[in-house]
C-alpha cells in the first residue's frame, strides 16, 4: 500500500516516456528511409511554426529545450545536443522535408524491441506503448493530429517505454545491430545436480541497422559525450558514448 511502491519492478514493469534516449531510433529509421543522410543539414532557431490546415490563423508553435537554437544542425549534431527542432523536422516533417511519419516511426519502433514485451525471464513484464492514428481513436476517442506526431519524434506524448527496452536498444546500437533477448538467469538444478532450465544468448532480430548508418548513429552517441549534453561522462577512463533523455510527465491535481 506503499504510494512509493517500493516493490513495483521499475526495470521491466515501469512505463515511462523516454524523451530524447529515443532520437537514436528516430534517426535511425529516417537513414534507413532515405529521409535524411549524414550530411543532410536544417536551421535550428529554437521553434517550428505551423499553421492550422482548416485555419491558417491559428500557428501552433513547437519549441526547441534551447530557446535561441541550435544553428546549422546536422543527424550527429541533433544526436549530441538533443536538437527537438531536428527530430521534429525528420518525425513529422517540416518544409520541404516530409519525414517519416507515424506509421513508418511505429513500425521501426516495433521493429528496435519497443511496444512489445523483451521476453526478459522476469513475470509482469510492461509492453509500454507506441501509439498510433487507430490506438488515439480507440483509447482516447480522439483524431491523431501532426503535433501528436511530433511528440513521438521526441520521444513524448503517449509514447511510453520500459528501462528495459530502452537497455535492450541501446545495447543492440552497441553490438552492432543484434536485437538480443535479455535475460537474468544462466541455468537452475535439481537436487540432484541435474540442470533443469538453461538459457543462453539469443538473437531476435539480425542486422536491424545498416552498418554504415549505425556508424553515424554512434559517432552521434560519442560525440553526445565529447561536446554534447553527456559531457560529465566525459572524464571516464574508458572512451564512451552515450544520450541524455528529458521528459515532461506528470498528472493533473
Amino acid at each position: 500500500d506503499d504510494p512509493h511502491k517500493p516493490l513495483f519492478n521499475r526495470a521491466v514493469c515501469g512505463q515511462y516516456p523516454p524523451g530524447s534516449s529515443i532520437n537514436p531510433f528516430i534517426a535511425a529509421a529516417a537513414l534507413t528511409e532515405g529521409v535524411i543522410t549524414p550530411a543532410t543539414t536544417i536551421m535550428s532557431t529554437g521553434s517550428i511554426s505551423v499553421p492550422n490546415q482548416y485555419n491558417p490563423n491559428v500557428v501552433y508553435t513547437f519549441h526547441d529545450w534551447k530557446a535561441e537554437g541550435h544553428g546549422i544542425v546536422n543527424v550527429v549534431k541533433a544526436l549530441a545536443e538533443s536538437v527537438n527542432t531536428f527530430f521534429y523536422t525528420v518525425g513529422g516533417g517540416y518544409g520541404n522535408n516530409k519525414g517519416l511519419g507515424i506509421d513508418r516511426m511505429k513500425d521501426y519502433l516495433e521493429t528496435f524491441g519497443f511496444g512489445k514485451e523483451s521476453g526478459i525471464d522476469l513475470m509482469g513484464e510492461s509492453s509500454g506503448t507506441v501509439p498510433d492514428p487507430l490506438w488515439k481513436k480507440e483509447v482516447l476517442q480522439e483524431s491523431w493530429g501532426l503535433g501528436d506526431t511530433y511528440n513521438v519524434s521526441i520521444g513524448q506524448g503517449n509514447l511510453l517505454v520500459t528501462p528495459m527496452q530502452l537497455a535492450q536498444g541501446y545495447a543492440m546500437l552497441a553490438n552492432g545491430g543484434m536485437l538480443m533477448r535479455p535475460y537474468l538467469v544462466k541455468e537452475t538444478k535439481n537436487a540432484d545436480g541435474a540442470v533443469v532450465l538453461q538459457n543462453s544468448p539469443r538473437i531476435m532480430r539480425e542486422s536491424v541497422i545498416d552498418r554504415k548508418n549505425l556508424n553515424t548513429i554512434r559517432k552521434g552517441l560519442r560525440e553526445a559525450v565529447l561536446s554534447g549534453t553527456a559531457q560529465r561522462l566525459k572524464d571516464l577512463p574508458v572512451a564512451v558514448a552515450g544520450k541524455t533523455g528529458t521528459a515532461q510527465a506528470g498528472q493533473d491535481k
